[in-house]
């Protein structure tokens, strides 16, 4: 596995300590991450990130194949969690750059939580933290985290969800369609449209 042409260092860890927060995202504790999702999961905190090019096309990932939750979906850019100590502002620069390579000044739009089980293999329960940025730099997945990544139209990705929804995770679904409605005008200023 090479990324830059060296190999590539593993950036997750299943005993990585993952941040547990309550419905109003105040920090309660700290959990493994196989812990957090584990059966319906417990509520942590968490970040997604969706990145734009100049032509206001949109960074999609297919989630890789050894990830034990929604592995081959499509995704937004990046998503992960800040560990015991980390802010989201360095989490999310910190994972863009072990995910893509890529470095991006983040907008925070929103935040949500939300619960979601993968079959019987376990679940998410997310406080999570929705931004947007614009790409900068080139593209060097990691390749045990990303399978596959494109850059896509925003209207051919609402056919796309609209004929494939089974494709994508659940929670890019619910964050894409607040980014295309309540967010819309914030996601177009990104690039000048």
């Amino acid at each position: 596995m090479t990324m830059n042409g060296l190999t590539a260092k593993q950036v997750s860890f299943d005993d990585e300590p993952l941040i547990l927060v309550d419905e109003n995202d105040n920090e309660i504790g700290h959990r493994d991450k196989v812990d957090c999702h584990t059966g319906h999961g417990t509520l942590h905190r968490a970040f997604s990130v969706f990145l734009f090019d100049a032509q206001g096309r949109v960074l999609l990932q297919r989630r890789a194949n050894a990830k034990p939750l929604w592995p081959l979906y499509w995704s937004n850019s990046c998503c992960s969690h800040p560990r015991r100590g980390e802010s989201l502002e360095f989490a999310t620069a910190r994972r863009m750059r072990e995910e893509l390579g890529l470095e991006s000044e983040l907008e925070h739009l929103y935040s949500f939580i939300y619960q979601a089980d993968f079959e019987d293999r376990g679940a998410e329960h997310e406080y999570c933290h929705v931004y947007i940025g614009r790409a900068h730099g080139k593209i060097e997945v990691h390749p045990d985290e990303i399978a596959e990544w494109r850059w896509i139209e925003p209207d051919a990705l609402d056919a796309e969800l609209a004929a494939h929804p089974e494709r994508f995770t659940p929670w890019f679904k619910m964050e894409w369609l607040e980014l295309r409605t309540t967010y819309a005008d914030r996601v177009e200023a990104l690039f000048g449209n």
